[in-house]
């Protein structure tokens, strides 16, 4: 007799068969298979942000990395020199000692295009000052000839780049229709050509109206210096206030307050820990405005309760049988926390560091309070004491003042910079991975 063909006594109805599937069960495997594909739905939608978002980045980003440039090969004999420093006008005299070397250049490769200073500081800028500055720096170069890359203007640089045509280009003091001429030649010609933008990972802020040479690479040394204030303060206060509260603190209603203090600091908004330092560091302690140690020190204050929680995450994470046989076998309460419990910790606390540090690195409305604008950052720190009290930017102030600008050119770069600090940004975070794998242990 089988189980389908079996009768209950009381009901005299025939039992279900453990390997049927009923109506009830369908629908509970149904139900699980409409889970798992919202699942996999949610996954593919962020999946398809993601990649809109890092495609939106790279398409507007990577122009920012190649730079117009106008190669000219320029020989200043001493005789000339003595002339031009004789002037009244000496940045207009080297300029015209500029103007007429390009002229002969053009007239070698049989162009004939009217060059002039008013053309010229439309496509360059003020080529006399920067040639001038050149061989003050540089008076063995009298006499020699010198390869000038000089960097176009944003609006020549937009034209190769598709920003501006001349359909849609009026003329103006930036640029005029005639001078597209010029530049036309002049790329006919090989002397304007696309290189890569050194200037712009290595230089500093250039100002409101050159665009061309904005560069990332002093704010980038800024940020470096305020992670350094940052790690030395947060990861010894962060950990040692975690152990205490973790493993020697009573449990009473002080401890609670302050533990309930901590996890409600980490959801404080960034821009109040900005005016704290304002009021604390700069109006209270007078310490240097605009300074990566005042930035610094206003990042730890917001870093702190992320790394205290994630280290108390990780030392209740060791199991109490490592703390019980270390004291079974005679070792103190200190000796079984730093010799066992806080190696074992040691992965989780790395991990949760690198994590706080990179979200400090991304913070910019605290930095702008107390005067870390892109604009400030005008050169390197002098040294490395210097680095940390001279005024300075950082990355996502830099890129914030750019983003704030009205011409295109400093838009592109702000793109850019984007890209530079997610390259930051991903590489604390994949650190923090290689650490966390490294130092693991299971048991």
């Amino acid at each position: 007799m089988t189980d389908a063909s079996m009768q209950t006594p009381e009901t005299g109805r025939h039992s279900v068969s453990l390997t049927a599937t009923d109506a009830h069960t369908r629908k509970r495997a149904n139900a699980e298979k409409r889970f798992r594909a919202y699942g996999i739905a949610a996954i593919a939608t962020g999946l398809f942000f993601l990649v809109v978002l890092f495609t939106s980045i790279l398409s507007e980003g990577i122009p920012a990395f190649k730079r117009t440039v106008i190669s000219v090969d320029f020989t200043l004999t001493e005789a000339q020199r003595t002339e031009a420093e004789g002037e009244l006008f000496k940045t207009k005299a080297y300029s015209n000692l500029f103007i007429a070397a390009l002229k002969s250049e053009l007239d070698e490769r049989g162009l004939n295009v009217a060059v002039d200073e008013a053309a010229i500081e439309r496509l360059l800028g003020k080529v006399g000052g920067t040639i001038r500055t050149f061989y003050s720096d540089n008076p063995d170069k009298i006499g020699e000839p010198v390869a000038f890359d000089l960097t176009a203007s944003s609006r020549v640089d937009g034209y190769f780049k598709g920003r501006v045509s001349r359909d849609t280009m009026q003329d103006s003091r930036f640029l005029q229709k005639s001078d597209l001429d010029l530049v036309d030649a002049l790329e006919e010609a090989g002397i304007v050509k696309q290189a890569f933008n050194w200037p712009f990972i290595t230089g500093a802020d250039s100002g409101v109206d050159n665009p061309g040479g904005a560069g990332i690479g002093a704010s980038v040394v800024g940020s470096f210096f305020m992670m350094l204030v940052v790690l030395g303060l947060s990861l010894p206060i962060g950990v040692a206030a975690s152990i205490y509260l973790e493993e020697f603190a009573p449990q009473n209603r002080f401890t609670d307050l302050i533990e309930v203090n901590i996890s409600n600091l980490a959801a404080v908004p960034s821009i109040v820990f900005g005016i704290l330092g304002l009021a604390v560091f700069i109006q209270f302690m007078h310490l240097p405005q605009s300074a990566p140690l005042v930035g610094g020190l206003v990042l730890t204050l917001m870093t702190l309760p992320t790394i205290i929680i994630s280290t108390r995450a990780s030392l209740k994470a060791v199991p109490p049988s490592i703390r019980d046989a270390a004291l079974g076998v005679g070792a103190s309460k200190m000796q079984a926390v730093f010799h066992h419990v806080l190696p074992l910790a040691a992965p989780g606390i790395l991990t949760g560091t690198i994590i706080g540090l990179a979200q400090a690195l991304g913070e910019t409305a605290p930095l702008l309070l107390i005067g870390m604008v892109g604009f400030v950052a005008r050169g390197y720190p002098d040294g490395f004491l210097a680095g940390f009290t001279e005024p300075n930017s950082a990355m996502p102030a830099q890129i914030y003042t750019w983003a704030a600008r009205a011409d295109v050119g400093f838009y592109e770069k702000a793109w850019g910079g984007i890209i530079i600090l997610l390259i930051f940004l991903l590489s604390m975070n994949i650190i923090a991975i290689i650490l966390r794998r490294r130092f693991e242990r299971r048991w």
